[in-house]
């Protein structure tokens, strides 16, 4: 198996602890091996919840700094590419080659898209209008906007991030993978089988084969954690049929379930196929248990 690197969603009671409580609970993460934080983005999601995930991360950064910082998915179409921009060159200041950005249109509540002013029908165009400028704006190019979507002149940040940020592109459709050809460092992949990562991984190297790209292409999976198959689809299927408000039958396919070797068996197929990052959310019985998992899913795959 090649190097993979290994994260775990943030705590879901994470601010619900005492200051010192969630330095604690973070160094356990560190200490276990396990490489970074990712957390999600919403603004209004179906019931009201969300959290800003460059905020999110930017409260993250201090409290463990052994740990990365990803975020998957940002809806960029949902922002002003100067002001995204800026908000992820200051988390790249703060936390200096710690930070990945997936970006992504979003999906599963279109009335999200409507309350932040943005026509649904136009979040792929948006995104990819967006995504260029921030790209261009993080390489220290001076940027007009297009004309259609964000009307500015000569829009510039400084300081630019060293190293890069990471930009990365989510997303299930071929829309999405070749959105990552063009403009990003590697497809984000969620809800899909093995066969369809390598090919679409693939097709987004190709459609990018002109551009100098390292590529890094990453798998967002919850998991769920358990003794047993059945007990740990216990645990996940409950936390996102109330996460997405719906069933979770669609996903089952999806969503590795068991104890640790049930869960690296299931992955190991993405690495195989090429992923270098994976994105782990668990759902056990215990965070303690949550996180010994997670770190022992990553040795398994690393042997």
């Amino acid at each position: 198996m090649q190097n993979v690197r290994v994260g775990i969603s943030v705590p879901w009671d994470l601010w619900q602890l005492p200051h010192d409580r969630q330095r604690e609970t973070l160094a356990r993460v560190a200490d276990a091996g396990i490489d970074h934080l990712f957390t999600a983005d919403h603004i209004s999601f179906f019931d009201g919840s969300g959290l800003d995930g460059l905020i999110h991360l930017a409260a993250l950064s201090g409290l463990e700094g052994r740990l990365d910082l990803h975020l998957g998915v940002y809806l960029l179409a949902l922002r002003h590419p100067m002001i995204a921009a800026r908000q992820i060159a200051s988390l790249a200041q703060a936390a200096p080659g710690r930070v990945t950005v997936g970006v992504g249109v979003g999906g599963e509540d279109r009335h999200e898209i409507e309350v932040c002013g943005v026509d649904p029908r136009t979040r792929g165009r948006r995104t990819d209008v967006a995504l260029g400028i921030v790209r261009s704006l993080l390489d220290g190019e001076t940027v007009d906007g297009d004309g259609e979507f964000f009307d500015f002149t000569a829009g510039v940040i400084r300081p630019t991030p060293v190293p890069a940020v990471p930009l990365l592109v989510g997303g299930r459709s071929d829309a999405a993978v070749q959105r990552a050809g063009r403009l990003g460092d590697g497809w984000l992949a969620a809800w899909c089988s093995a066969r369809r990562f390598a090919a679409a991984t693939a097709m987004a190297e190709d459609v990018g084969s002109d551009r100098d790209v390292a590529w890094e292409h990453g798998l967002q999976v919850w998991i769920g954690v358990d003794d047993t198959p059945e007990d740990a689809r216990h645990h996940v299927s409950v936390a996102m049929e109330g996460f997405y408000k719906s069933s979770f039958e669609p996903f089952e396919g999806y969503t590795p379930m068991g104890n640790a070797e049930n869960i690296a068996e299931f992955l190991a197929p993405y690495v195989e196929a090429g992923a270098t990052t994976l994105n782990l959310t668990p759902c056990g019985p215990d965070r303690a248990t949550e996180i010994e998992t997670v770190a022992e899913v990553k040795r398994l795959l690393q042997r």
